[in-house]
């Protein structure tokens, strides 16, 4: 039964259909798992199969274009090709190695070859039936396929075929082989097309069968092992989170553990300072003070700020509120209570201050809240704002708020800092104070102001409008009948800094006295160092870094030794350092570190970079000036010690010069170990035999082994062609 009208029986078009279908699946199948060699391998057997049924079930036909030759010879090529691609198929997708002949080879000699024969013979006698003789050769092929078919699968399961994968693959594999084998007959006694599909599709189905099975089950395999990787990853996860958890929990109580002794310690901290300061105090108020109680005093009420900030800051953090805000203050008093001193300092700085202050301006607040707004914000407008500046400082009403607004005419802050600014312990550095806070006055601000339920907002943009303003907005309050406004809280008798911005002055140079250079950014340790140091030394001063390595310049002497502070605005000390090496006519000063800095990794740092010794803050001043003095003496016993060795050394040259024999013509003595073509040691040597000195005097002026110079000696009774000194001293005195 014929489809179509046309030689393709119904079988064959069966067969046709089924294995589009697989070829389109394989096709999903090889684009979804590209790098799947094994559904490639099965995409083109299914190709080939299904030209070989397509051609072999159309052809030959009149109806079709292409003469009777032409038609045979494409059917029986695609009957041919087919078979050719099962070895190299079997050796693949089965690994039987033992197939590599067949797969590389045997199929061009025994099929290919073959064909190629047959084609000629049928265009010669134009005789198929007598052309079809020929098929013997590839089913003799076939037939040593099969059996190294066979063989190959033995070796594979090493002749094992107890599995019944093992015996499933051979089976398969040789039925799907075998009826090729026939292919020969079935045509030459012409059974038909329907036997000739039946035969050769079914072995091929089968093997694709058994390859969709070998699929299904690594399918399942990898399904099995995913499944089992994505419990195994859920397993680890709710580990890992549990762990996290742990020992996140972990940190957060020994973070706390941490805070709670920092606050216990600041807490403690209060006791001892408050007397410190109280007693002080009293001591000034009875005897006067001199500057070194000043200074004292100062750093006393700087480290009672700092003390105060710490703690209040810890407790802003813990959400615990330093302020009551149940009491009514008047926000305008308090301003002007404080103004007296803010334009003291104003006026010691050379800073021009606007007021604009309205009066009677409540809020329901703390009033040692308010103060504490007020001197933070003005402090830094003053600390900030150069000399020549100005201030402008108002408070005003807008509707139903109160605005306290600090304008000043300094740097600027930029806008990519504006935020960071209220995160604690944040700093920006400032050119012209080496004053280093703790980055906590901002952020107590920002914690009271929210607290209050107002806002703070900064304006500053220093690439086109130098200065900053500080705006705040609180809401107002307004007065009850039987209400009272409370005192104005805990003033300040100073700031919390001494400022100045005066120019550095050095010590009076003094010949014949060693020189230091002192780089350091805090004025009362400058003084303190420079008042100290300058009894025996010469003392130059920087700021920073930057200040420096200008002063090297400036200055008509080397230092002896440089001090250098590591933590400074500009260029740090580090930086310095590395400065500092790069010049050659300066990098030979030892230097010295003083800093906060202590940690083991700063030390190592400042070590590499060359320093001499690094000294933390507190330090003793007494074990400072010692480790000065040892350094430099150790320095002067080096350049004494050098000196002397240098000038002995010349001294010896000069004897050498005028001891022994003179040469009779040093020019000729010169062309003559040139003609010899001496080195520049063998002609020292040579000038020294000359010379009348024996081979110990001649190692010792030269610094060399006595082994040496025998044989540089040897080498020059080579050059020479002489036997002994006397023979060499007349050759080269000829």
């Amino acid at each position: 039964m014929l489809v179509f009208g046309t030689q393709m029986h119904i079988v064959t078009f069966f067969f046709v259909s089924i294995e589009i279908v697989i070829f389109f699946y394989l096709a999903i199948i090889r684009l979804a798992r590209p790098d799947d060699r094994t559904t490639t391998l099965n995409l083109i057997l299914i190709f080939l199969l299904l030209t070989y049924n397509i051609t072999g079930g159309l052809l030959p036909d009149p109806k079709l274009p292409g003469s009777f030759f032409s038609q045979n010879v494409i059917a029986y090529a695609t009957g041919f090709i087919t078979p050719c691609y099962f070895p190299y198929y079997v050796y693949k997708a089965f690994s039987l190695t033992k197939l590599k002949f067949h797969a590389y080879r045997g199929v061009y000699l025994f099929l290919i070859l073959p064909y190629c024969i047959f084609v000629f013979v049928f265009w010669l006698t134009r005789d198929l039936k007598e052309t079809q003789n020929l098929l013997i050769i590839p089913v003799l092929y076939a037939i040593w396929v099969i059996i190294s078919l066979a063989r190959a699968i033995r070796h594979k399961y090493n002749y094992d075929f107890s599995s019944i994968t093992a015996r499933q693959e051979m089976v398969v594999l040789l039925f799907s082989l075998t009826p090729w084998i026939g292919l020969p007959i079935i045509t030459y006694f012409n059974f038909g097309q329907a036997v000739e599909a039946l035969i050769t599709n079914i072995g091929f189905l089968l093997l694709f069968g058994l390859q969709v099975i070998r699929h299904i089950r690594e399918l399942r395999t990898e399904h099995e092992k995913l499944i089992e990787s994505e419990q195994r990853l859920k397993s680890w996860n709710a580990d890992l989170k549990d762990e996290v958890s742990k020992r996140t929990k972990e940190l957060e109580k020994l973070n706390e553990q941490r805070t709670n002794n920092f606050i216990n310690l600041v807490h403690e901290t209060k006791t001892p300072l408050t007397l410190i300061k109280n007693y002080l105090d009293e001591y000034i108020s009875k005897y006067g003070t001199v500057q070194e109680l000043d200074v004292i005093k100062g750093g006393v009420d700087k480290l009672t700020a700092d003390v105060i900030n710490l703690f209040d800051i810890e407790r802003f953090t813990k959400g615990i509120d330093t302020y009551k805000h149940n009491r009514i203050s008047d926000f305008s008093a308090i301003l002007s209570n404080s103004l007296p001193l803010f334009q003291h300092y104003c006026y010691m700085q050379q800073i021009t201050c606007f007021v604009d202050i309205e009066d009677e301006l409540l809020i329901k607040a703390d009033p040692n809240a308010i103060n504490r707004i007020v001197n933070n914000i003005i402090e830094n407008a003053i600390k900030f704002t150069d000399e020549g500046g100005q201030i402008v400082i108002s408070l005003t009403k807008q509707e139903d708020k109160i605005v306290f607004a600090v304008k000043d005419t300094g740097e600027g802050i930029p806008t990519d800092l504006q935020k960071r600014i209220f995160e604690p312990y944040y700093q920006i550095g400032h050119k012209n104070t080496g004053l280093q806070g703790m980055g906590l006055g901002l952020p107590i601000v920002k914690k009271v102001v929210d607290g209050l339920g107002g806002t703070i907002t900064i304006q500053s943009q220093p690439e086109t409008v130098a200065g900053t303003t500080v705006t705040i907005t609180l809401p107002q309050y307004i007065l009850g009948g039987n209400e009272e406004i409370a005192k104005s809280g805990t003033g300040i008798s100073k700031l919390n800094y001494e400022y100045s911005y005066d120019s550095i002055t050095d010590s009076e140079f003094k010949t014949g006295r060693r020189t230091l250079l002192l780089i350091e950014d805090n004025i009362t340790m400058i003084n303190f160092l420079l008042q100290k140091l300058s009894i025996f030394y010469n003392v130059f001063c920087a700021r920073n870094g930057a200040e420096a390595l200008k002063k090297l310049h400036e200055i008509t002497v080397i230092p002896d030794l440089i001090l250098s502070d590591v933590m400074m605005d500009k260029m740090d000390g580090f930086a310095f350092a590395r400065k500092l090496a790069e010049q050659e006519r300066y990098s030979h000063i030892p230097l010295i570190f003083l800093t906060a800095k202590s940690t083991q990794v700063d030390k190592l740092k400042g070590l590499k970079l060359g320093a001499m010794d690094f000294i933390s803050k507190p330090f003793s001043f007494e074990e400072l000036s010692q480790k000065i003095e040892t350094l430099l003496d150790n320095i002067s016993k080096q350049q004494k010690a050098i000196l002397s060795t240098s000038i002995a050394h010349l001294q010896t040259l000069k004897n050498l010069e005028t001891d022994g024999p003179p040469v009779s013509s040093p020019s000729k003595f010169e062309e003559n170990c040139k003609l010899f073509q001496f080195t520049a040691r063998e002609i020292e040597i040579a000038r020294l035999i000359v010379k009348g000195r024996t081979y110990k005097m001649i190692a010792k002026d030269l610094f060399i082994s006595e082994k040496t110079v025998t044989k540089h000696i040897q080498n020059l009774f080579e050059k020479a062609e002489v036997r002994n000194k006397i023979q060499l001293s007349n050759k080269l005195n000829k």
